[in-house]
């Protein structure tokens, strides 16, 4: 197995700076998120972006000793594509859109855990394997939590379908997003769509 020269799978050491730069996606979007959406979930977003914050402290000192160092370049990946999610990507979704999206955020990441801590135990790094599953676990917890308030605004629809972003751009992009699912249900009840519709059907029999 091909490893680099500190002793790390190239895999492995690809893996950890994906960690680095989506756990600091994570802090970044979920901290502006949180006082976006407010409610019920805005406390886990919170306490969600200080364990990845925590998360990234621990890090830093588990990788350094092996040669690899998130800060300046994973890091600054991490924060940038957060820039994008909390400037452009939450401002066309709803609220429950956007929460049921910060959810596939932290499922990335226990995901990830679960791929680092089998790399260091093939590699039989059994202390870095530990600190991989220690924080999977902790996620996990974040994980089910954020998933069960995304589910909860099922009982507050006309709260689910807020702007997730209450300015005016944010505002400006829901009426954008409606308008755009506004047309697509005239199309699928519309003659084309109809029409399209008998030509799946036909083709797939």
């Amino acid at each position: 197995m091909e490893n680099t020269g500190h002793g790390l799978y190239r895999a492995e050491h690809r893996a950890l700076r994906e960690l680095y730069a989506s756990a600091r996606q994570l802090c970044d979007h979920w901290e502006k998120l949180a006082g976006r959406i407010g409610g019920q979930a805005e406390p886990t977003l919170r306490r969600g972006a200080a364990i990845c914050q925590e998360l990234l402290d621990e890090l830093s000192g588990r990788t350094e000793e092996r040669g690899l160092h998130g800060f300046p370049a994973a890091d600054g990946v991490g924060a940038r594509l957060a820039g994008l999610r909390n400037n452009a990507g939450d401002l066309l979704l709803e609220r429950n859109q956007a929460l049921r999206s910060a959810v596939l955020d932290v499922q990335h990441l226990t995901t990830l855990l679960g791929y680092l801590g089998r790399l260091a135990a093939t590699r039989g790094d059994d202390q870095l394997a530990d600190f991989h599953r220690h924080w999977e676990a902790r996620l996990r917890e974040i994980e089910a939590d954020t998933r069960q308030k995304a589910i909860d605004l099922g009982c507050d629809p006309p709260g689910a379908v807020i702007p997730a972003e209450q300015g005016a751009l944010g505002r400006a992009g829901h009426r954008v997003a409606c308008a755009v699912g506004t047309a697509g249900e005239a199309i699928d009840n519309s003659a084309v769509g109809r029409a399209a519709r008998r030509f799946a059907r036909d083709a797939g029999s």
